[in-house]
């Protein structure tokens, strides 16, 4: 979910009153949904625009459902196309929240990870 309405490639407004509840129970109207283009080869689809919402959240469950690997550590973390082993996208952690900067989204990333398989 987003509250930025520049990120979205399609946009559709959402007329059934749904709201969003946060563990805090406090809600925010859902205005709209539609699809964000991350990289030439990710699309994340029905993402919900939220008003008032003060972050965007990604969904790491749909990332790896849509053939993605997410890999975190301590500082950043790296998603890799799970057929290509391409990484396509990446972030660092900042205050113990995992950041993605929207307005650098497409550039192209090179990513250099060694993964020991013979455990």
């Amino acid at each position: 979910m987003t509250w930025d309405i520049n990120n979205f490639a399609t946009l559709s407004r959402y007329h059934e009153g749904g709201t969003v509840t946060f563990g805090d129970d406090s809600k925010r109207k859902i205005v709209g949904i539609g699809n964000i283009k991350l990289s030439s080869s990710l699309m994340i689809e029905n993402v919900v625009l939220v008003d008032v919402l003060n972050h965007n959240l990604l969904s790491i469950s749909q990332l790896c459902d849509k053939g993605f690997n997410v890999i975190f550590d301590d500082l950043v973390y790296n998603v890799f196309d799970r057929q290509t082993n391409a990484c396509i996208l990446f972030g660092f952690c900042e205050k113990n929240v995992y950041m993605i900067d929207m307005s650098n989204i497409q550039c192209n990333a090179t990513c250099l990870n060694v993964f020991n398989n013979d455990s």
